[in-house]
């Protein structure tokens, strides 16, 4: 029986996976079964920063699994320390949590903006107001605050307090805010589901000034954009704020499963003993490779992603079949004439090109660290696959 088939005999079919069954990856490039090599534009949803057991990442890794795989949170380990140090050091916030994914943290984060609003301005300000093709992940509360219908259905009710602003249109965001008594405004600076759609930077400013005059939490979800994927370190980084609460996991662990909660002035504080914990959070190896990935992401790496999407932008744009790239960085969306982009993935698959889709759009999500000529020859596939299924 194929791999495929016993899949789908025992695993729950909660994925439409594509037809590819890798075995094997190095750098930018997969295997499968038969040997048919793949360039790979989607670092597993933008998890595997450096690629494929990227060598210093897997030492990092191996020497960790050697010396203590797991002690659990009641005992102190070097790798966690380590991780959270660089963190408040890249960031100027000032404290983290260590959790296993980006839906805990922004579960965590949720529950510190209720916390802090509790206690500031009393147990009524507990909503927390997001943005119209949001997405938070996918537990009970982070799918009420993803501002998505179509992942609501079926699993009502939801989390109560949660309310919606459409992404750019301040006088909706002000409406929201007037009407509601809020204890935090969660922001994904480029919506990666919701159609890698960046946010407007004086959209931003505003939910900054009305944060600031109302005293809300400004939280900024980083799984996806954080970590170098934006050409900054993060996101809000574009935007010149500082927010209250970051969340990232996705190309923090380089490949293992890791989430963080990173902390500002206003929250460092909120969470004491025994108000929130997690079993497998700041794991020592999961650490340990995060450590290996953070310490390399510096000022002259992140000019090499801008400089990696400016290329991407203006050859796609130029493209006859794209009607337009969005995005920052090596996170990028490519709209296709005719909503073909199902079509064109099928496509790329067939001449060796791993790509991904948001919406209506290709998501384009590459290693951070792509070589240059892997990802001239990944985009010369692409404009290929564009053309012979739009034109």
């Amino acid at each position: 029986m194929s791999i495929i088939n016993e899949d789908k005999q025992y695993i729950a079919g909660t994925y439409n996976r594509f037809p590819v069954n890798i075995q094997l990856g190095k750098g930018s490039i997969a295997f499968d079964e038969q040997g048919k090599e793949y360039i790979d534009f989607t670092s597993g949803i933008g998890v595997n920063s450096f690629g494929f057991c990227d060598e210093e990442w897997a030492a990092a890794v191996t020497k960790q699994v050697n010396s203590v795989q797991h002690t659990s949170n009641l005992y102190y380990t070097s790798p966690c320390v380590q991780l959270a140090k660089l963190l408040v050091q890249k960031t100027g916030l000032k404290k983290v949590f260590f959790s296993n994914s980006g839906a805990e943290a922004n579960e965590c984060a949720i529950k510190t903006a209720r916390r802090y609003a509790a206690q500031k301005k009393g147990s009524d300000f507990y909503k927390i107001l997001t943005l119209v093709n949001s997405f938070h992940g996918r537990t009970i509360t982070t799918l009420a605050a993803t501002g998505q219908e179509v992942f609501h259905k079926e699993f009502t009710p939801l989390t109560d307090g949660f309310v919606y602003a459409k992404a750019n249109d301040i006088a909706d965001l002000n409406d929201k805010v007037l009407n509601n008594k809020l204890a935090a405004i969660m922001i994904e600076v480029v919506q990666g589901e919701g159609g890698v759609n960046k946010l407007d930077k004086d959209f931003v400013d505003e939910i900054v000034k009305i944060a600031n005059k109302n005293d809300l939490l400004v939280i900024v979800d980083e799984v996806q954009t954080g970590n170098g994927r934006s050409g900054k370190y993060y996101g809000y980084m574009h935007y010149g704020f500082m927010p209250d609460i970051v969340t990232t996991a996705k190309g923090l662990g380089g490949g293992l499963p890791i989430g963080a909660t990173l902390f500002g002035e206003k929250t460092s504080e909120v969470l004491t003993a025994g108000s929130h914990g997690s079993t497998f959070g700041g794991n020592p190896v999961c650490a340990a490779g995060a450590v290996s990935i953070v310490k390399r992401i510096d000022d002259n790496f992140m000019a090499e992603v801008t400089k990696k999407s400016n290329y991407i932008v203006k050859e796609l744009t130029a493209t006859k079949g794209v009607v337009s790239v969005s995005g920052l960085g090596l996170m990028l969306g490519v709209e296709i004439k005719d909503d073909a982009n199902k079509e064109v993935l099928a496509k790329c698959i067939e001449k060796g090109l791993l790509v991904l889709t948001a919406k209506n759009k290709i998501r384009l999500l590459p290693a951070l660290n792509i070589p240059d000529e892997l990802l001239k020859k990944g985009i010369s596939i692409l404009k290929e696959a564009i053309q012979e299924v739009v034109l």
